[in-house]
């Protein structure tokens, strides 16, 4: 071997949203911190990322990538939206710089060497399970001036013999001392900053720990379901929040299992309720919470309340199913036994939704509406998904068993279940038809408000009005509607721009008109007179409180509503309010004696209240992230409470 000078490494990823900030680029800043802060790497190693948003195109992606010096090592963080467009990179590299090494790491691939050379031949290396000591390894060889073809004493990869066989390593023990991986944060691998000197990304990830005690068979986890959890030191996650703090990240997002589940996990929310009483941020913090909820999980609730550390609580049931959770793996779980935590969550005034994954094997039509109806009589915003086959997964392993039939997704390579024996085709076209509203109008928010009184006062379940939406989308003349339609078609392996398509167009103008003339034509009519006046003006409190955000391309003149609110200032941070805004009845308070079981008088009660909806929410809504949506919902305050800073030349 010969030592080399120099290399350069580049590092690809791809969010699969198409908006207009990026999405945190965290696996890619944990393999250059690992390389860059290396002794024997960092004189000789330049790293850099290269950091994609959805929905640019293979060209555009080439055009940057090598429009430039080629590296010497082009490494992609792959998962099943972005697999096909890494392929075809890696393909036009190799037409560049045979020598060059391609390596593929992350969930999608990770274990699935035979099918991954097969369909990508241009790839020479994968990444199985935790990546940061492995490439560090792998880039130690080049730098070494190793031979592709000499591999075989680095653990963790899979990669090609001379005679261009697949040859698999063995695999790489899981990192027990997260800290020897350094925070790509404190570090400045992640550039946080835009030119502006603004924080650049949607919201800021954080691991906090590593692993999962649970086997789901949906779920892969990155390799560790059945792990022990391993965690970060509170000093390190410490920093990193006050590091966002002091760039008034509003969000941090904990890329966690079962965040909540141990007694440090009430530690940081401890240290980041601190940071926020002394920064102002972070605002929010949302995270994957723990299936069971234990003494710790309740405490960090309310200590977050107490503190304004807002967030959107999950119930991960997955299924109401006894037959598909034994098929899932979580029959015996805690997690089931959730009417008293979302009664609680209630009672105390928390955001909180639901999972629910329709097409299990053992879950029927019936079984699965009767789920959905039963859990939003306690939560109305319901996350709903169709099963997929996800690489390394149980079901994926026992498809046969299962008598399963799917298909990859026609933008990207996850496997969609059609059909298996207790789903026919016809039984999933149904339930994808309802799943597409549910995801788009209950999960998504664009109405929140009605569901409860609805239920209380007309008898309608969540299931029937979204079921009304769709028939009338599917029947009308009403130009209005064709957006929605062509959406709800391409639904189904269509992925997330067709349900960002519907949400955006919904909370746009002809969205909120084409929601007025259903329910002007379909729901009203059929509500009793006692009641109708009060719904019909709870309906229009939905619409009155859905986010404000400028139009696509506009440069702040347009906005998605055409009654654009003056921008405000409120404790140091940007608001769009209408003030003054006159309803028939006190649908707040209405709305807050109704979920807390108090009988409601529902005599007209003119009213006046002002609205503010928090500045940025074009981005959370292209994206389709129901957990920051939330977050930019107007919010009721009686008229004339607001105490406003009004900046120079706004408002």
């Amino acid at each position: 071997m010969t030592d080399a000078t120099h290399i350069n490494v580049t590092l690809v990823q791809q969010g699969v949203w198409d908006m207009p900030k990026e999405s945190m680029p965290l696996a890619a800043g944990f393999l250059k911190s690992m390389v860059m802060e290396d002794v024997e790497l960092r004189q000789s190693v330049t790293v850099e990322i290269c950091n994609f948003r959805g929905g640019v195109t293979h060209g555009e992606m080439a055009r940057s990538l090598f429009s430039r010096t080629l590296p010497d090592i082009l490494a992609f963080s792959v998962l099943g939206w972005n697999v096909r467009a890494f392929g075809s990179l890696a393909e036009t590299f190799k037409q560049l710089k045979p020598a060059g090494w391609v390596v593929f790491g992350g969930t999608h691939v990770s274990g699935q060497a035979d099918r991954v050379f097969r369909l990508y031949p241009e790839i020479d290396v994968i990444v199985n399970g935790e990546g940061e000591i492995t490439f560090r390894e792998l880039v130690r060889a080049r730098v070494r001036g190793a031979r592709l073809t000499d591999l075989a004493e680095i653990v963790g990869i899979s990669w090609r013999a001379a005679d261009g066989a697949s040859v698999t390593n063995a695999d790489r023990p899981r990192i027990e001392n997260l800290e020897i991986i350094p925070s790509p944060f404190l570090t400045g691998a992640i550039d946080l900053v835009d030119e502006k000197g603004e924080f650049r990304y949607d919201v800021a990830l954080i691991e906090t720990n590593r692993g999962c005690p649970y086997k789901c068979a949906f779920c892969y986890w990155g390799g560790a379901v059945g792990q022990r959890v391993r965690a970060f030191s509170r000093e390190r996650l410490r920093a990193e929040l006050e590091l966002f703090a002091k760039l008034g990240v509003h969000t941090v997002v904990a890329c966690d299992a079962n965040f909540g589940m141990l007694p440090i996990d009430l530690e940081l929310v401890d240290d980041l309720i601190e940071i926020k009483n002394r920064y102002g941020f972070p605002c929010a913090f949302e995270g994957s919470w723990a299936k069971n909820k234990s003494k710790v999980f309740y405490e960090i609730v309310r200590r977050m309340k107490e503190a304004g550390l807002r967030s959107s609580f999950t119930l991960a049931l997955q299924s109401l199913n006894p037959d598909a959770l034994e098929s899932m793996n979580r029959r015996n779980m805690k997690v089931n036994e959730w009417h008293d935590l979302v009664e609680w969550l209630n009672q105390e005034g928390l955001d909180c939704y639901a999972e629910l994954i329709w097409g299990a094997p053992g879950e029927t039509v019936d079984s699965f509406i009767e789920g959905y109806n039963e859990l939003s009589q306690y939560v109305s915003r319901i996350a709903v998904y169709p099963i997929m086959l996800l690489p390394n997964t149980a079901y994926a392993e026992n498809k046969a068993s299962h008598g399963i039939v799917a298909v990859r997704g026609d933008h990207d390579d996850f496997e969609y279940v059609l059909s298996h024996r207790s789903m026919s085709f016809e039984d999933n076209a149904r339930v994808q038809r309802f799943l597409f509203w549910a995801r788009v109008v209950a999960e998504n928010a664009v109405l929140r408000h009605c569901w409860l009184p609805l239920r209380l006062l007309a008898g309608w379940q969540q299931s029937r009005l979204l079921d009304s939406l769709a028939d009338w989308v599917d029947t009308t003349s009403c130009s209005l509607a064709a957006t929605l339609r062509e959406a709800a078609a391409r639904a189904h392996g269509g992925g997330a721009p067709a349900y960002a398509k519907a949400i955006g167009y919904l909370f746009s103008d002809p969205g909120r008109q084409a929601l007025e003339l259903w329910w002007r034509e379909v729901v009203s009519p059929q509500l009793d007179l006692a009641y109708r006046p009060f719904l019909d003006e709870v309906f229009r409190f939905d619409l009155l409180t859905q986010p404000v955000f400028p139009t696509p391309g506009s440069t702040g003149g347009g906005d998605a509503r055409s009654d654009l609110p003056p921008l405000r200032v409120i404790d140091g941070h940007e608001y769009y309010v209408r003030e003054n805004v006159l309803l028939s009845h006190d649908v707040p308070a209405l709305l807050a004696a109704s979920r807390c079981g108090v009988p409601m008088c529902l005599s007209p009660t003119p009213t006046r209240i002002d609205l503010w909806y928090r500045v940025g929410a074009l981005n959370a809504v292209i994206s389709t992230n129901h957990e920051e949506i939330v977050h930019f919902m107007g919010e009721s305050r009686t008229a004339g409470s607001l105490s406003l800073d009004v900046p120079n030349g706004i408002g």
